[in-house]
């Protein structure tokens, strides 16, 4: 009985891995219908190496680091319980190799290949694990501070602040510190070019395969079948349909925003996904619709951040919402499960922003001092390394 009980949660985190795996796909054709058409192929084959080179990361480096368990034990030790402490690994480095994944989409048409490449191992081995086991393992005693001085811990069921105002906020340093796209302001002040995505439908393919691979992301956040929740389903859909309404309204139609609509919602209700009530996530998700459509035009226009797929507004703003609304909608007086405090919501999340803060600047700004993050002129205007018009010249020989 108890091999059966351990071979269904197997399975069921398995699925879960799939599916967020899947996401990685939703990522890259996010990624190649906003970029230019001479920049699809760096963002395919980024997304792609990016998870390769941080599943070994995480496997020897950071799933130790944030959860005290490594691999190198005999195989017999490692398929105890039908080896569900692997497909639990499966399943965290899905999450973890979407911190680069997001940060590509606001790096995009101007970063070097390989220091992103080393910019991702780093991250992904060092700072993610690290604010992950403090959030998720109890590492360091920050949650059990938190349960002594408010009485409830932080809160993050499926990553609003572990996964993705972190990815959001590493983003901003390297946004920053690279500098904006050529010709996107021009010097003289004028209003520059908008760089239009270069295709609508992978762009919606993308937004689409995010959104249906998101069920996974917080149902399987569980992590068994015996805790398997339909209120997560539940309050996903209707954070998701929250973000795509006020995105549709708030961005005019515009495509761009509707489809990263229902994006934001679903970043915003991972943190309380398990304990809000459906009305309650579908409010999360109208304001962080609104919030995507009113920070990036900011973000772009104003404070002049070529964040080019606005993963900050998206992840980085959305996420930190999602991380102090847990502390909001989930108390009981709002008709949530209760077991929260928003005053440990509001420190956790800012913790999370500091954390990754620093060290997006610490990572980038080291690799620019020493190697150079910045592509050249020539290569900018021709397009990313490993462009497309590389690959075809090589392959046309």
């Amino acid at each position: 009985m108890e091999s059966l009980q351990a071979g269904s949660d197997v399975l069921f985190v398995l699925l879960g891995a799939i599916l967020v795996l899947f996401m990685h796909s939703g990522f890259a054709f996010l990624e190649v219908g906003t970029v230019r058409e001479k920049n699809q192929v760096n963002a395919l084959v980024k997304i792609f190496s990016d998870f390769a080179v941080c599943t070994v990361a995480y496997f020897f480096i950071g799933y130790p680091l944030a959860y005290g368990i490594d691999f190198l034990a005999p195989a017999s030790e490692l398929a105890v319980n039908n080896g569900y402490e692997l497909v639990k690994f499966f399943f965290l480095l899905t999450f973890a190799a979407a911190i680069p994944a997001i940060i590509s989409g606001g790096i995009a048409e101007r970063a070097r290949f390989y220091p992103q490449i080393a910019a991702s191992v780093i991250i992904v081995a060092f700072i993610y694990p690290f604010f992950e086991g403090i959030v998720w393992n109890g590492n360091f005693g920050f949650q059990q501070w938190l349960e002594d001085l408010t009485g409830a811990a932080f809160h993050d069921f499926a990553g609003s602040i572990v996964v993705h105002a972190m990815g959001g906020w590493l983003a901003l340093g390297a946004v920053i510190l690279l500098g904006a796209r050529r010709g996107r302001y021009p010097s003289n002040g004028g209003t520059g070019s908008n760089f239009a995505p270069s295709s609508i439908p992978f762009l919606a393919l993308g937004a689409w395969i995010l959104t249906v691979g998101w069920f996974g992301f917080n149902v399987m956040s569980a992590q068994s079948v015996e805790g398997v929740s339909g209120l997560v389903a539940m309050n996903s859909l209707m954070a998701m349909a929250g973000g795509a309404i006020a995105a549709l309204v708030a961005g005019r139609a515009d495509p761009g925003f509707l489809h990263n609509g229902p994006l934001a919602g679903l970043v915003a209700v991972c943190a309380g996904s398990d304990i809000m009530h459906p009305l309650g996530s579908l409010v999360v998700g109208l304001v962080a619709g609104v919030l995507f459509v009113a920070a990036f035009t900011a973000a772009q226009n104003r404070w002049k951040i070529d964040d080019v797929l606005g993963v900050w507004p998206l992840h980085g703003l959305c996420g930190a919402w999602g991380g102090i609304a847990a502390g909001i909608f989930g108390s009981q007086a709002l008709g949530g499960l209760g077991g929260v405090s928003l005053v440990s919501q509001v420190i956790g999340t800012l913790a999370g922003i500091i954390i990754a803060t620093i060290g997006g600047f610490l990572v980038y700004g080291i690799l620019k001092r020493f190697v150079g993050i910045r592509l050249s002129e020539e290569e900018e205007y021709n397009g990313a390394d490993l462009s497309i018009h590389k690959i075809s010249s090589t392959s046309s020989r």
